[in-house]
């Protein structure tokens, strides 16, 4: 029976990953899967197979760059695929509705951070499974709730921090399954 690999090449291949992420090449949702198969492989050739399929290059036009979402009396949605232009993004809302899908964003942070306020409004973040999620922020007769996925987190994956005030408003952060 062959050998499981070294911490030192699964390192390797998490980082190669984070990388391809970085560039666009994965989402976070494709990373957070890869990462945690390089983790699981009971062989060098199962690791290999985690890299198997990545493009040499970001693909142009794929993926849309994002900074901050402003809705104002009006819904907007980000998801499918996108990228964060920085560590940051800033999400503002005022009467009204934000979903923001976190599930297929490309980025090489290690740290996603979600700032902004909601006032008389809703927003929901969607992250992948076994993302850990910090949760701060002045929540002023408003509800916010936070349901995960009983999942250990993957080495490798970003931390998300919310940091978002609401007044007169809905806070919701769930994690979903790939799809």
């Amino acid at each position: 029976m062959p050998a499981p690999p070294s911490d030192g090449d699964r390192e390797r291949v998490a980082e190669l990953l984070q990388q391809a992420c970085g560039d666009g090449r994965l989402t976070l949702e494709e990373f957070s899967v890869r990462v945690g198969a390089a983790w699981a492989a009971e062989d060098d050739a199962a690791l290999a197979r985690v890299t198997d399929g990545l493009a040499p290059t970001p693909v142009v036009g794929s993926s849309r760059i994002v900074e901050k979402v402003v809705t104002v009396f009006s819904q907007t949605k980000r998801r499918g695929r996108w990228r964060l232009r920085a560590q940051r993004l800033g999400t503002y809302t005022v009467f009204g509705s934000t979903k923001i899908d976190l599930r297929d964003v490309a980025t090489g942070e290690d740290v996603i951070e979600i700032a902004g306020c909601c006032v008389f409004g809703e927003l929901k973040i969607i992250v992948p499974e076994g993302v850990e999620v910090e949760v701060t922020g002045l929540v002023a007769l408003s509800s916010q709730e936070t349901r995960l996925a009983p999942v250990p987190r993957l080495p490798g994956t970003p931390e998300i921090r919310v940091r978002v005030s609401t007044w007169f408003s809905n806070l919701e952060i769930r994690s979903r399954p790939p799809g």
